[in-house]
């Protein structure tokens, strides 16, 4: 079924919707001369965009792009002194400073971060950042399947909690019959071979590739289990390793008898931390106004001096600097090397490795919720639409989750193009994805998306998941030795404290890098 943009509610005026779009990237970074022009606004109701806006990112785009100094002009000191700067206001950026106070109760430290807020943001299941934030589990147990028009040529929404459901499903008989076999009674796969050997065959596959050469699967049961992984690592099984599939639960291992009293030492950090049911997350450090906070204040420069380390960051206006005792930064890997071009090449070149995984969050607001009561269902998976999760959270709020890294690439190359990808799309195509599937989902049971969606608000993150070392692509894990340990260390009075930096799991990682960085410059 389609729909015409009047019909979505496309019609309804939204002022400078496009005004920051990944298209006017260039256009935003060139503003950054000393001109002092005024600082855009953010799109209003009843759409809105937020977390890694143009905005957000442009003077760090025109930095990679050797761009921003042709047009900063000269630094301003402001004379002011901290005992301690961090760059990076997320999980890892807070926890370092709260650290650092803790230890240094009397000390002054400010924090600088390019995002125009701080806080957590709720996408994916214990992961941090963007920078560190650090949300709680919410895509879990999915009791309904949209087998779309993307994947199948029609869309067909199936029950998955209820008996015989795979024998609804719009594919192949072929297709029924091979996923009744993985669920109910796989073989084991690779007869002979002792369990060390199947957990390394798994290791050299991804769970794609597991379904399709191993067990035959037909490409309609390979294809409805794609986005399977999306919703807690952003990219799907062609990227998601077979090996952690296992330690997961996904359907196809059960003949091979392995034993479920321990993970496997080919498991990435975060399937073995959660080998045992879901782990408790910290929360994140309260600052209370302990340090001084500096939104929409990207920093562009980091040098250690004889006396001091001096920090510029841009305002919106100009650049100015402050002088710290110390530094953590606290940032995405990638862009620590334009901050410090100072650092050795072995550095730079393992800190440039960190390619972030992309993701976007809608938060659509109803007028009448009536409609998804009505559907029957909580949590939806998509097999190859563009927002591949809805979820309904009462009273009248449904998210909506995307992954854009082309996972056909593998984790790191597809991140970095579905990341550019994503910078590229207009705020107008998101708006038109949301309320298109929200049609096509909830118009059976009367929903009508012109009239019943009040405010989509949608986040995006270019940088979002921290990347986590995995098989197959990481031929190294797990013994080592990882690119982490050549990017991180300190630096003169200057630490690195990206969650990317540590070869733990996501929700591990931020703070255990905060806290090392803090303990190295202490030394």
């Amino acid at each position: 079924m389609s729909f015409t943009p009047r019909a979505l509610g496309m019609d309804v005026p939204i002022t400078r919707r496009d005004f920051f779009d990944g298209i006017a990237v260039s256009c935003v970074a060139g503003s950054v001369a000393g001109s002092a022009a005024p600082k855009p606004q953010t799109p209003p109701d009843p759409f809105t965009v937020s977390g890694d806006t143009s905005e957000a990112l442009s003077v760090a785009h025109a930095l990679r792009d050797g761009r921003f100094w042709r047009h900063a002009g000269s630094p301003v000191a402001t004379g002011e002194r901290y005992d301690l700067v961090v760059v990076g206001g997320g999980r890892g950026g807070r926890s370092a400073a709260a650290e650092w106070l803790r230890r240094r109760p009397r000390a002054s430290v400010l924090l600088l971060d390019n995002h125009d807020v701080l806080g957590n943001h709720d996408l994916l299941g214990n992961h941090d950042e963007p920078g560190g934030h650090e949300p709680a589990a919410g895509w879990a147990g999915f009791d309904a399947v949209m087998c779309d028009a993307e994947s199948f040529g029609a869309d067909t929404l199936v029950a998955t909690a209820s008996p015989g459901w795979i024998d609804r499903l719009p594919i192949a008989w072929q297709a029924r019959r091979d996923l009744r076999a993985l669920h109910e009674d796989p073989p084991d796969w690779f007869p002979g071979l002792p369990a060390e050997g199947k957990q390394e065959r798994l290791a050299g596959l991804t769970y794609a590739e597991f379904l399709r050469e191993v067990c035959g699967a037909h490409p309609d049961a390979e294809r409805f289990c794609r986005t399977m992984s999306c919703p807690d690592w952003g990219y799907d099984t062609r990227a998601f390793g077979a090996i952690d599939a296992w330690g997961t639960g996904y359907p196809g291992f059960a003949g091979l008898g392995l034993s479920r009293e321990q993970p496997s030492r080919y498991n990435s950090p975060t399937v073995r931390r959660r080998w045992h049911g879901p782990v408790p997350v910290a929360a994140v450090p309260a600052l209370d106004g302990r340090a001084r906070v500096r939104t929409s204040s990207p920093v562009v420069s980091v040098r250690d001096g004889a006396g001091s380390a001096t920090v510029g960051y841009f305002d919106g206006h100009q650049v100015r600097t402050v002088e710290a005792g110390a530094v953590i930064l606290a940032c995405w890997s990638a862009v620590v090397p334009y901050l410090v071009p100072e650092l050795p090449p072995e550095r730079r070149r393992a800190l440039r490795q960190a390619s972030r995984v992309p993701l976007l969050e809608a938060t659509v607001r109803l007028r009448d919720p009536g409609a998804w009561r009505r559907l029957g269902v909580r949590r939806v998976r998509w097999t190859g639409a563009y927002w591949c999760a809805s979820a309904f959270t009462p009273p009248d709020t449904v998210r909506m989750l995307a992954t854009p890294c082309r996972s056909e690439l593998g984790p790191g190359a597809g991140s970095a193009a579905g990341r550019r990808e994503l910078l590229m799309t207009p705020y107008s195509t998101l708006e038109h994805t949301v309320r298109d599937q929200l049609a096509r989902l909830l118009g059976p049971a009367g929903f009508d998306p012109g009239g019943d969606i009040a405010a989509i608000t949608v986040r995006r993150w270019g940088h979002a998941l921290a990347p986590e070392y995995c098989r197959p692509w990481h031929a190294f894990y797990p013994d080592g030795p990882f690119p982490a340990d050549a990017a991180r260390g300190r630096f003169g009075r200057i630490a690195i404290a990206g969650s990317d930096t540590e070869p733990a799991a996501r929700e591990e990682a931020a703070v255990a890098a905060a806290l090392r960085a803090v303990a190295e410059l202490a030394r």
